[in-house]
């Protein structure tokens, strides 16, 4: 009997990764939905829309980008969790996701067990920036005139919780830099206050920071990367200026559902590494003052194990929580 029932279960297990493989070779017969958590226009849109748009010419079929902003990305997240594994249902999406991990008291899915890694595609870094009528040009002078002011200085945010928030209050318990953080509801409105010098400093991706850097309304100070930015190679590195390991960035990775099977997921990958590795895609996304990286399943589930652990530090450092 024990025989027999081992037996059964390893033709089970089998017939598994044999339908497994039958799924991902015959994939895709429909079209496939491309879920972004944000409005169209952003950064997270855009390079989900230049994927899609590429993506029939291998896959003959269609791909459908489905914005879903609200709630911090989870009400997206949340429905991605609750899809089919079959691939017809893929999820574009940042950093937010490894930190509503830690951010949210009550989720009504996992952001790490409910997802599955496909790859990530590209890294942009946040930069520190201030208003041009801060008398500083670099990092010591700016932690300098902070302390020196009664009561520091305005730290504006794209939000509670969003990797530029966090990523000041990981700064202020490095340096001890005097920090107030006013929180505004997504770029343009922080950028805007933050040009006319109603706020005086943030950390902002690249892709929103550069025309403004460019144009001489803001003043760029460090980089919170490992290297120099092509597209600000004049700005250092905060190791450069004087904190070593000080890192933050957003990052743009796809994920399907947490019961998508192996197989599918590399081929999936393998699909989508091809068309960001083309020339064109590749120059898109420097331009926006990103970083490349294709990444395979394997080593994108290690980028999230680190990040969870990460931003669970910036978390608990900002005292930032969601019911």
């Amino acid at each position: 009997m024990r025989f027999s029932h081992l037996l059964a279960r390893a033709v089970w297990v089998v017939g598994l990764g044999v339908s497994a493989a039958a799924m991902a070779a015959g994939y895709p017969e429909r079209t496939v939905t491309l879920v972004v958590p944000y409005p169209a226009g952003g950064a997270t849109d855009v390079i989900a829309r230049m994927i899609a748009e590429k993506l029939p010419s291998l896959w003959g079929q269609q791909v459908v980008v489905s914005n879903r902003p609200g709630a911090g990305t989870t009400m997206a997240a949340e429905s991605v969790a609750r899809a089919p594994g079959d691939g017809y249902t893929l999820y574009m999406t940042t950093a937010a996701h490894t930190i509503s991990a830690s951010l949210y008291k009550k989720l009504n899915y996992d952001p790490i067990r409910d997802f599955a890694p496909i790859t990530l595609t590209a890294t942009i870094p946040l930069v520190l920036v201030t208003t041009t009528a801060l008398p500083v040009t670099t990092l010591q002078e700016l932690i300098a005139y902070a302390k020196a002011q009664k009561n520091g200085l305005t730290m504006a945010s794209t939000g509670n919780g969003t990797p530029q928030h966090l990523a000041g209050e990981l700064f202020k318990a490095r340096t001890g830099t005097p920090l107030v953080h006013v929180p505004y509801k997504g770029d343009a409105p922080m950028l805007t206050d933050l040009i006319g010098g109603q706020v005086q400093m943030a950390f902002v991706t690249v892709s929103a920071a550069l025309p403004y850097i460019r144009s001489g309304k803001l003043r760029a100070i460090a980089l919170a990367h490992p290297e120099r930015e092509a597209a600000i190679a004049n700005v250092p590195t905060m190791s450069e200026s004087g904190l070593p390991g000080f890192k933050a960035a957003t990052w743009f990775g796809l994920f399907g559902p947490g019961s998508m099977p192996p197989a599918l997921r590399e081929k999936i990958y393998q699909d989508v590494a091809r068309i960001v590795a083309t020339p064109g895609m590749t120059q898109r996304l420097v331009e926006m003052g990103g970083e490349v990286n294709n990444s395979s399943p394997a080593a994108f589930t290690k980028v999230i194990d680190a990040e969870v652990k990460n931003w669970a530090q910036a978390v608990l450092l900002s005292g930032a929580q969601v019911d």
